[in-house]
């Protein structure tokens, strides 16, 4: 065989296996297509009996299921109202009885503040000394007024504030002058100037004092 020969004979062979190599890409891309095509009516014909299937659901529904339904909704929505009023209204209930505790609890607060000067002006009248029987009476008189009122105040919750001999406490005591006495600690009141009185656990009016340095 010539060489002339051979050189046909391989370009023959070369465009044999090229031709074939094509014809099976082309076979293979064609299978690739069919599957894909074949996938995609799967998934639309799925999807169309779902629908199918929640069309025939929604046409099954009883109407009464539907009504009982929104009246269950109805129900539970109106429950969780009345919780939540309910519970505002025992929050408001409870802070108005408070409020009247504390109001009926210091309701003589304003009349008893106002008379603490009128028993300043008659302790001060019981501190002046007499000789004649006229004026022993008069003191007396006055004495036994003093402390009606003061029975009458306390039965109405004014305690008088302990100062003298006590350690200073700027809660209820107001230090007005310093002493110097070596027969006191540091820091005890020697000497009360003003009396004062609480009602309760309320200051009504501190006690003015001199606190021993």
């Amino acid at each position: 065989m010539t060489e002339k020969d051979e050189s046909v004979k391989q370009n023959a062979e070369s465009q044999t296996e090229e031709t074939t190599e094509n014809n099976s890409e082309e076979a293979s891309n064609s299978v690739e297509n069919t599957e894909s095509n074949n996938s995609q009516d799967v998934e639309t014909n799925e999807e169309a009996t779902k629908k199918d299937a929640s069309n025939e659901d929604d046409e099954n529904v009883d109407p009464k299921d539907q009504e009982i339904e929104r009246l269950q909704q109805l129900a539970n929505d109106n429950e969780e109202k009345y919780l939540r009023l309910y519970a505002e209204f025992e929050n408001y209930k409870r802070r108005i009885q408070n409020e009247n505790k504390i109001n009926k609890t210091y309701q003589a607060q304003g009349v008893l503040t106002d008379i603490l000067p009128t028993i300043d002006n008659i302790e001060r009248a019981l501190q002046i000394e007499g000789d004649n029987d006229s004026f022993k009476s008069l003191q007396k008189g006055v004495q036994m007024v003093h402390e009606s009122l003061l029975r009458a105040l306390k039965d109405n919750g004014l305690e008088e504030i302990e100062s003298e001999g006590q350690s200073f406490d700027p809660n209820v005591h107001q230090a007005v002058v310093q002493d110097d006495n070596p027969e006191y600690e540091s820091g005890v009141i020697t000497q009360e100037l003003q009396k004062g009185y609480k009602l309760k656990d309320r200051v009504l009016r501190p006690s003015m004092v001199k606190v021993n340095q």
